[in-house]
C-alpha cells in the first residue's frame, strides 16, 4: 500500500461492520435491568469510560477512515473539484436532515404518534435516499417521482408538528447529524490537505488542540471564544477530532502499511495510543472521564484504544486474510445506514402491535443475549434489503 493508491482495505470494512453492530447491541440495552455498570453510558457528572460510551467515537474514527480513501476514489474517477464539494455538501445535508428528524421525532398528544412518526420517517428517508438502479423512460420518471413523494412525505411531517405547536428544534442535532457535522469538518479540511502527510498531521494536531482549548479557559474572552472555537460547530471539536484522528490513520496505512512487512505501520499505531494514554493521565486531573461532556480525557483514552485496535484489525484482516470471519456482520459495514434504521421501525412495529419479550429475556444475562441476537437480526435484515436492492446511502 505504499504511494497513496486508494485501495480496498479490508480492516476498514471490517472495523465499521463491528462499529456498527456494537451500535445496534449498546443502543438496545438501555432499557434492561441488572446489566453491568460498566456496559452502560455514564452519566453527565460521572467519571467513568463505558463500554457504550466508546462506539460512536469508534464509528467517527472508522468514518475518517473512509473519507481519504473516498475522496481519493473520487478524483480517481474524474470527478473535479467541484462536484467532489457538492457531493461532500449534500451528504452533510442528507445526514444533518435524518438527524433532525430522529431528534424530532416524538409524536402529538391526540395525533400523529411517535410510532407512527418515525415508522412514516424511515420511510421517507428510503424514498429521498435510497440506492435507485439506473433506469430510462418510464422507470426513471417512476424513481423521479418516488424520491419527490419522499421530499413532499418529510415535509408534511415537518410542517404537521409546526402546526401542532412542536415545531422542530436543533438541540443536539441527533447522532447522524453529529456524524454529518464531523463529516463536513473532516472533509472540508482534507480538500485542503488533500494525501500531504504532513499537512494532515497539522490538521490533526490542530483539531485535537482546539478540542483541548474549548474545555479550557486559555481563550480570554467571549468574543475571543467565538471567533475561534466556532461554537456554531457542535461538540466542542472533540467530535472532530475522532474523525480527523482516522483521517491520519488512513493516510499512514496508506502510506507505511506493507502486508509482506506490517510491523512498522502497527508500530507506530501502537506509539500513538501509548502517546494518547499518556496524555489522558494528564488530562484526568483536570477533567473527567465524560462522553456527554466530551471532555479531551475521553478523546485520549478512547484514542489510546481505536489506534492499536485498528493495528490489531490490520494484522488480522488484511495480513493474515481473515476477513472471512467478520462475513457474519459484513452487512453492517456496506450498508451501516441501512442497519442503523431498521430499529427507527421495528420498536415502533413493536409498540404498535403490542408485542412484549419474555420476562426473563428483559434483565441480565438473558436480556443481554437477547439484545445480541437481536443486533444479528438487524444485520441480516439489511443485508436481505441490499440484496433486493433497497438501501440507503448518501
Amino acid at each position: 500500500m505504499k504511494n497513496l493508491t486508494p485501495q480496498r482495505v479490508a480492516a476498514v470494512d471490517v472495523f465499521r461492520a463491528l462499529t456498527m453492530f456494537l451500535m445496534l447491541f449498546v443502543n438496545d440495552i438501555p432499557g434492561l435491568k441488572n446489566v453491568p455498570h460498566w456496559l452502560m453510558h455514564a452519566k453527565i457528572d460521572e467519571d467513568m469510560l463505558g463500554f457504550s460510551d466508546t462506539i460512536f467515537p469508534a464509528f467517527l474514527f472508522c468514518m475518517g477512515m473512509s473519507v481519504s480513501l473516498a475522496i481519493q476514489n473520487r478524483y480517481k474517477k474524474g470527478n473535479t473539484t467541484l462536484q467532489v464539494i457538492s457531493h461532500i455538501f449534500w451528504r452533510t445535508i442528507a445526514l444533518l436532515a435524518m438527524g433532525l428528524f430522529s431528534l424530532n421525532s416524538g409524536g402529538i398528544e391526540g395525533g400523529l404518534s411517535h410510532s407512527w412518526f418515525s415508522i412514516l420517517m424511515v420511510i421517507g428517508f428510503f424514498l429521498v435516499w435510497g440506492v435507485y438502479p439506473k433506469a430510462e423512460g418510464s422507470k426513471k420518471h417512476l424513481f423521479t417521482a418516488m424520491k419527490v413523494a419522499g421530499i413532499l412525505l418529510l415535509a408534511f411531517l415537518v410542517l404537521y408538528k409546526d402546526m401542532n405547536g412542536k415545531p422542530f428544534h436543533i438541540g443536539w442535532w441527533g447522532i447522524l447529524g453529529l456524524i454529518g457535522w464531523t463529516y463536513a469538518v473532516c472533509a472540508g479540511i482534507y480538500l485542503f490537505t488533500r494525501e500531504n502527510l504532513r499537512s494532515n498531521a497539522i490538521a490533526w494536531f490542530a483539531v485535537v488542540l482546539l478540542a483541548v482549548l474549548s474545555h479550557s479557559q486559555l481563550i480570554p474572552g467571549e468574543y475571543g471564544s467565538r471567533i475561534i472555537l466556532l461554537p456554531f460547530i457542535p461538540s466542542d471539536w472533540t467530535l472532530h477530532a475522532f474523525g480527523m484522528s482516522g483521517v491520519l490513520t488512513s493516510l499512514l496505512m496508506q502510506r507505511y502499511a506493507d502486508k509482506g512487512r506490517p510491523g512498522r505501520f502497527i508500530g507506530m499505531l501502537c506509539v500513538m495510543g501509548a502517546s494518547m494514554l499518556i496524555l489522558a493521565l494528564v488530562s484526568h486531573p483536570y477533567w473527567i472521564i465524560s462522553k456527554i461532556q466530551a471532555t479531551p480525557t475521553w478523546l485520549f483514552y478512547c484514542l489510546a484504544t481505536f489506534f492499536p485496535l485498528f493495528g490489531f484489525f490490520y494484522w488480522l484482516t488484511d495480513v493474515k486474510g481473515k476477513n472471512g470471519w467478520f462475513d457474519i456482520i459484513k452487512p453492517a459495514g456496506t450498508a451501516t445506514l441501512t442497519c442503523y434504521t431498521i430499529p427507527y421501525v421495528w420498536y415502533p412495529v413493536q409498540q404498535l402491535l403490542h408485542l412484549h419479550y419474555p420476562e426473563v429475556l428483559g434483565s441480565g444475562v438473558p436480556g443481554l443475549l437477547k439484545s445480541l441476537v437481536f443486533s444479528f437480526i438487524v444485520v441480516w435484515l439489511a443485508g436481505l434489503l441490499a440484496k433486493g436492492k433497497i438501501k440507503l446511502k448518501v
